[in-house]
C-alpha cells in the first residue's frame, strides 16, 4: 500500500475507490457528449448509405436513421428506416436498434427486432453510431443464417433467390409510403 493511501482513513479510502468506480459509470452529461460527438463524426464522414439524426435537440438518447442497401444484394438500392434508443449508460451498453420499415431478413423478425451479435453479447464501448450502421448495412448483404429471427427468410436466402426476392418486395415499402 502506497504511503498516500496509508495516511487516508479507512471511510477516506472508501471514498477513493467509490470515486474510481463512479468514473466508470456515465452520467447524463458525458452520454450527450459522446453522442454529439458521434453525431459530428458521422456527419463528417459522409459514408454512403447510412445515415442517422437525433429525432429532437432536446433528447439525444432516440434517433432516427437510414440505411441502403448494398450493392450486388438483394437489398441493393432499398432504403430502410430503423430507431435507436440510447440507454442511459453508452456507451458502456448496447443501443437497441429497430427497423421500423416493414423487412424481410433472416436476422430480423416482422416487428424489425434484430439479431446480431454486436448489439447483445459481443457489444464494446468502443462501437459507435457509424459501425452500428454499417455492420447493420454490411448484415443485409451477409446474414447469419445459423441463428435467424424469421427462418423462412433464413432458408430461401441460399435455396431460392427468385422467391426470397418476391418476399422481400413484396413486403418492401419506400420510406415516403411510411
Amino acid at each position: 500500500m502506497d504511503s498516500e493511501m496509508q495516511n487516508q482513513s479507512p471511510s477516506m479510502a472508501s471514498n477513493t475507490k467509490n470515486t474510481s468506480s463512479s468514473n466508470m459509470s456515465t452520467d447524463g452529461h458525458s452520454v450527450t457528449k459522446r453522442l454529439r460527438s458521434e453525431l459530428m463524426s458521422l456527419m463528417m464522414s459522409n459514408t454512403p448509405g447510412i445515415s442517422a439524426f437525433p429525432d429532437s435537440d432536446s433528447n439525444l438518447l432516440h434517433w432516427a436513421g437510414t440505411i441502403t442497401g448494398p450493392v450486388d444484394t438483394y437489398y441493393e438500392e432499398l432504403k430502410f428506416k430503423i430507431s435507436m434508443t440510447f440507454p442511459p449508460n453508452y456507451p458502456y451498453s448496447a443501443p437497441t436498434i429497430v427497423f421500423t420499415s416493414p423487412m424481410w431478413h433472416p436476422n430480423v423478425d416482422m416487428s424489425g427486432n434484430i439479431c446480431l451479435d454486436i448489439l447483445k453479447d459481443k457489444w464494446s464501448a468502443v462501437y459507435n453510431v457509424q459501425t452500428i450502421l454499417l455492420s447493420l448495412q454490411s448484415l443485409l448483404g451477409e446474414p447469419n443464417n445459423a441463428s435467424p429471427l424469421n427462418a423462412q427468410a433464413a432458408e430461401l436466402w441460399s435455396k431460392d433467390p427468385v422467391e426470397y426476392k418476391r418476399l422481400l418486395m413484396q413486403r418492401y415499402k419506400e420510406i415516403d409510403e411510411i
